[in-house]
């Protein structure tokens, strides 16, 4: 029986022509609200919005919570059909029709071996929604403002 109730809303954006990525998590535990955020260069919408997830993971790990049900909502397509693929995506080891490697290899594998090791419910909500689930609408805003600012930054230096 879990002793801890954990609620897990991610996101992630990217500018696609500066390829600067922002991502952000809110997560509950047991009611308490922690706000992990961060960005990248050189990176895409569908890298960021892993790395939101996985870094979740990573910050219950350090709070010694990996092992509790963990309830992921992400507004990700990608993310979300990732586990239903994974059987297809190993007996294809990773390559697309074409045989290239497939995009975000390292991160889809993380994020698999994540799904296998611990209790992940993975589900999808409406994005960018404004009537919608308000802790969704919340980490986007993140996202986004944090996003601008950073692309505010870099035309400045």
């Amino acid at each position: 029986m879990n002793t801890h109730l954990i609620q897990v809303y991610t996101d992630g954006s990217c500018h696609t022509q500066l390829k600067i990525g922002t991502w952000a998590a809110i997560i509950f535990v047991n009611g308490d609200k922690f706000v992990i955020e961060g960005y990248e260069k050189e990176t895409t919408h569908n890298r960021m919005e892993l790395v939101g997830i996985l870094r979740s993971v990573d910050f219950l790990k350090e709070k010694k919570l990996e092992q509790e049900e963990i309830v992921i909502y992400t507004d990700s397509q990608y993310a979300v059909n990732l586990t239903g693929r994974q059987e297809r995506l190993e007996k294809k080891a990773y390559t697309t029709n074409k045989g290239t490697e497939m995009r975000n290899l390292d991160l889809v594998k993380q994020f698999l071996t994540y799904s296998k090791v611990h209790h992940l419910i993975i589900k999808k909500v409406k994005a960018h929604s404004k009537d919608g689930d308000l802790i969704n609408r919340e980490v986007d805003l993140l996202v986004r403002s944090r996003l601008r600012k950073i692309i505010l930054d870099e035309r400045r230096n």
